[in-house]
């Protein structure tokens, strides 16, 4: 038996399994002294068990790496050339961000 034959399997049990589960749960309520408030938590054991055994059977997916996104249209590089901003005048230096350009002390 094959992964992806035994996945397909465990998929396909796993709703009758819960309502068989769900009805058991019922019929010790019924029956026994144990109320569906104290064993409710069958449930979650069932469920952890169908998907761990689901996961196990998964055929195993192949590590690739998304394709990269087209670069925006318009797009011409890091240049300032087709920046929509105005270009700093030639021969200026920015003010550093360490320096304050106002001449009254704080």
């Amino acid at each position: 038996m094959n992964g992806n034959n035994s996945y397909q399997i465990i998929r396909a049990i796993r709703g009758p399994i819960t309502l068989i589960t769900v009805g058991v749960l019922f019929a010790f309520q019924n029956f026994t002294r144990f109320g569906f408030d104290q064993t409710w938590p069958v449930l979650l054991i069932v469920f952890g068990l169908l998907s761990l055994m689901q996961r196990g059977a998964a055929p195993p997916r192949a590590a690739q790496m998304p394709p990269m996104p087209p670069p925006p249209r318009g797009y011409t590089g890091t240049s300032y050339s087709g920046s929509p901003y105005s270009q700093p005048p030639a021969g200026s230096n920015p003010p550093s961000s360490g320096s304050s350009t106002s001449g009254g002390a704080v």
